[in-house]
């Protein structure tokens, strides 16, 4: 069954601070000075990052028992190349990430060899994961001038 998830985001006064909301959750976003920001949150694409580890945290949590993984601890190390002359528009080139890489730990009894079958089997139930690689279908619902 298809769910639709909703979110707004609001720019706020200062600086190039966004605020974002989804279930009455608010995220701050903002940039780092160099970039015109006040550099008192994440940017979009750290959030990315963190949106990408975390949804793989979660499956890992959510499904090592099922899959006869004791799971003790998981965290997940992410960086991703991106070169802001694209989004500033100084070189036409990509505006988003080129490549995100990232490194799973695990703190388990199982093996290399099992514990690198879970990792595949967290990358293929990871939501945003699946996003990233694959691509999302981006429709522009409207334009409303208030």
């Amino acid at each position: 069954m298809l769910t639709t998830f909703k979110a707004t985001a609001k720019k706020l006064p200062d600086g190039l601070q966004v605020e974002t909301e989804s279930r009455g959750f608010k995220v701050l976003m903002d940039e780092p000075k160099n970039l015109g920001g006040t550099d008192v949150s994440l940017n979009p694409v750290e959030d990315v990052l963190c949106a990408l580890g975390a949804c793989q945290a979660i499956c890992a949590a959510a499904f090592a028992r099922s899959q006869g993984i004791r799971l003790d601890d998981f965290f997940v190390e992410l960086e991703g190349d991106l070169d802001p002359d694209g989004f500033q528009g100084k070189a036409p080139v990509r505006n988003g990430f080129q490549e995100i890489r990232f490194k799973m730990h695990m703190k388990t009894d199982a093996g290399q060899e099992e514990a690198e079958k879970f990792a595949d089997f967290i990358e293929s139930r990871c939501p945003v994961g699946d996003c990233l690689q694959n691509g999302v279908k981006l429709v522009r619902s409207g334009v409303v001038v208030e």
